[in-house]
């Protein structure tokens, strides 16, 4: 894609599922890429297999040297700062039972330590003449989900967040951006029982208008064009990776026409 190669990004929560798939498409495209993630064996390991243009930094985002050590790496490692993907997030959630831990640990990972973050990588960013952020929201921002609190209220905010971002952003060209995926089928799944492989497969068919989950490197796809100059007009939006899955109603892909219904009614009257 066009403004792309020869570029340089940090992409957290690079040692699992989608962002596994970010690595190996921006590394693809001829991004230097420093992956950053906590599973540091699994995040060495691919980030090895990359070569040279991928190196693996061991981040826990919820510490701040942690965080500064990132940005400083990916400078001294590879000149700048261009994109920042920030993937990384935890699920925990405990809907109702959720303790004040809970709270601040799923918030402290899926909206603060991106921001400070992005603080940290800001000097570099307003140095690159295509810089570009893209945060990840999900579709449960916008719905109410039965046991889950922590998680959707953290996409909520940093759908907020990019917004803000950008607007604040804009005078120094840094776009912002915040994809959202459907349900992306990942390697753990592939690990799963055959049984819960089938389940899965019924959910995402279900639940998505193609009638299946999204592949990591499909939500890879839209972020490396939200980074590219094809994009270069494009900020403080949100963009769905989703199948139609946030376009769905509640019957999902059931056909139920009220005319035939009504036929039914009728001729079961007469």
């Amino acid at each position: 894609m066009k403004g792309i190669e020869g570029k340089v990004a940090i992409i957290t929560g690079s040692a699992s599922g989608i962002g596994i798939g970010l690595v190996s498409a921006f590394v693809a495209a001829g991004v230097k890429v420093v992956a950053a993630d906590i599973q540091e064996e699994v995040g060495r390991e691919h980030a090895a297999k990359l070569g040279a243009n991928c190196h693996f930094q061991p981040t826990d985002l919820r510490q701040d040297e942690q965080i500064n050590r990132l940005v400083a790496v990916t400078s001294e490692r590879f000149g700048g700062i261009d994109f920042l993907i920030n993937c990384a997030c935890t699920y925990t959630d405990e809907g109702i039972n959720s303790t004040r831990a809970t709270w601040l640990d799923g918030l402290n990972v899926n909206l603060v330590s991106h921001i400070i973050l992005l603080q940290a990588a800001l000097p570099y960013l307003r140095k690159s003449p295509s810089a570009s952020v893209v945060n990840f929201t999900s579709e449960s921002a916008h719905v109410g989900l039965p046991g889950r609190w922590v998680y959707p209220t953290s996409k909520s905010a940093i759908e907020q967040v990019t917004r803000a971002q950008a607007i604040d952003l804009a005078a120094d060209g840094i776009r912002v951006n915040a994809v959202m995926p459907g349900w992306t089928w990942s390697s753990k799944v592939d690990l799963a029982p055959p049984s819960l492989q089938d389940r899965v497969r019924a959910w995402t068919s279900r639940f998505h208008m193609l009638g299946r989950a999204g592949r990591p490197e499909e939500v890879a796809d839209v972020v490396l064009f939200v980074c590219s100059d094809h994009a270069r007009f494009m900020t403080g939006s949100v963009i769905k990776v989703d199948g139609g899955h946030s376009a769905m109603g509640p019957q999902g892909r059931e056909e139920i026409l009220p005319t035939r219904l009504m036929d039914e009614i009728r001729n079961h009257a007469g």
